[in-house]
């Protein structure tokens, strides 16, 4: 599951240092430059509920077994690419790979290890992975582009997906018979797919189509239409709901979702602005500039192994809330960098503080995620958690980027260019603070019970 966890995160971000090479190399416009990141996110965050749900219903290892094919056979195909729209196609087909594996992971992870010292072990590793995948991208991706070509963005999955396939057909105990929930809500699926995918794509659009043109309001009002109906369909199918409603109504998957929501966004935008100010700004090359992530993932590792240690002792709920300070005080300290910076002083110290905090949160706030739900609702529960950092990095990154490139103007100067990202940042750490607080007012004091202390009582 930590091969799986690593490879899909992985992918939000290997690509990030590559992209002036592979856009020089395909042809690729500006615009369209983007959407080699957003056709995985679009595809990966749209799909992940089905996914969940797909997984609950017909097995989670045998989702795993064909997840890690599609996944590994796109990115070989992807590497093979000659034309934008080959390898825009087949970083959406790798999300789609990615959306079957990762709520198939996080049941099978829940499952395994339903609570005690061992979830909280287990969750720690999971988490430090998930993160890691995301951090060691920059750098893997930075080494692979200078030194070996940015096909190698793509192929270097196809050996993660092999091993990943041969330890979960030798190490990963097949379900047992998953009883029959009605007839699947196929319309539920198509509306919850439909309303994120255009949600997120209209979103994402914005660098060309502004918030208030037709363009923009059109995608958005057919995503709310399209999400409004779902709900009305959840509340009234005689199928097996895609989502059963009455999981909002814990406030443990509540809060840790709305976190993971607005922290999602502020970090995969974190991630890109960075990139953008070490290479743009500060003239750095790519092989160099994911040597310089290496401090924020270190940071992520620490944070996660730290929370693990504290986890036997302190309640989640605190461990999240004081790695979520630790993170906007991160990215506050981001917003100082200047155009005549240096990586010592405007980089490092702020890649410490944020990915330490960053790595107290993802263990605490996966095992909020899931508190006190039943073990045929676990896949459903990870595919939420998944998606909503998915939903929440596609949709911060847009607006975010957004607002960077109003900042910045047509000038085109190291300074604007310097003004654009820190403003990104400074948003970002805004809605870090607004977790926080969120997270303070909707998580309950006490954990969630779990699923056999509720069937004994």
């Amino acid at each position: 599951m930590a091969v799986v966890q690593f490879m899909v995160s992985l992918d939000l971000s290997v690509v990030n240092v590559g992209l002036p090479e592979i856009g020089s190399s395909l042809g690729f416009s500006e615009v369209g430059l983007t959407w080699v990141i957003h056709a995985y996110a679009l595809t990966f965050g749209g799909l992940l509920l089905l996914g969940g749900k797909i997984a609950d219903r017909y097995g989670h290892k045998r989702l795993m077994m064909i997840g890690l094919p599609v996944f590994g056979l796109a990115s070989l195909i992807g590497g093979f690419a000659t034309e934008p729209g080959h390898l825009v196609a087949a970083r959406a087909v790798q999300g789609v790979g990615a959306a079957l594996l990762a709520p198939a992971a996080l049941a099978l992870l829940t499952a395994t290890f339903p609570s005690g010292k061992a979830r909280v072990k287990a969750f720690g590793v999971w988490s430090a992975m998930n993160a890691a995948g995301g951090a060691f991208g920059v750098l893997i991706g930075g080494l692979l582009t200078e030194y070996a070509g940015w096909e190698w963005v793509m192929f270097v999955n196809v050996p993660m997906a092999a091993i990943a396939l041969l330890l979960t057909w030798r190490g990963v105990v097949a379900d047992g018979p998953i009883a029959s929930r009605g007839r699947p809500d196929v319309l539920g699926a198509f509306l919850a797919t439909g309303g994120m995918t255009l949600l997120v794509f209209g979103v994402v659009r914005t660098d060309q189509h502004p918030w208030s043109s037709s363009e923009t309001l059109t995608a958005l009002g057919i995503s709310a239409a399209l999400l409004a109906a779902f709900v009305f369909v959840e509340k009234t199918t005689a199928r097996d709901p895609l989502i059963r409603l009455g999981l909002f109504t814990n406030r443990s998957v509540v809060g840790a979702n709305v976190f993971n929501l607005l922290l999602g966004g502020a970090m995969a935008s974190a991630f890109y602005f960075v990139s953008l100010y070490l290479q743009r700004v500060l003239g750095t090359g790519p092989a160099k500039t994911g040597v310089q992530f290496l401090p924020f993932a270190i940071g992520v590792i620490v944070g996660s192994v730290i929370a693990i240690k504290l986890g036997y002792k302190i309640a989640p709920r605190f461990i999240l809330l004081a790695g979520g300070l630790l993170t906007g005080i991160g990215f506050a300290w981001f917003g100082l960098i200047s155009a005549d910076g240096s990586f010592t002083v405007d980089v490092l110290g702020p890649s410490i503080v944020a990915s330490i905090g960053f790595g107290l949160c993802l263990a605490p706030m996966l095992n909020l995620a899931t508190a006190g739900v039943e073990p045929h609702e676990a896949g459903t529960a990870g595919g939420l958690v998944n998606s909503t950092r998915q939903i929440g990095a596609a949709i911060g990154l847009a607006a975010l980027g957004t607002a960077a490139n109003e900042k910045t103007g047509d000038v085109g100067t190291l300074e604007a260019l310097n003004d654009g990202y820190a403003l990104g940042m400074t948003i970002g750490g805004v809605m870090v603070v607004a977790a926080v607080l969120i997270a303070i007012s909707v998580l309950p004091r006490t954990p969630a019970p779990s699923p056999a202390a509720q069937a004994k009582a």
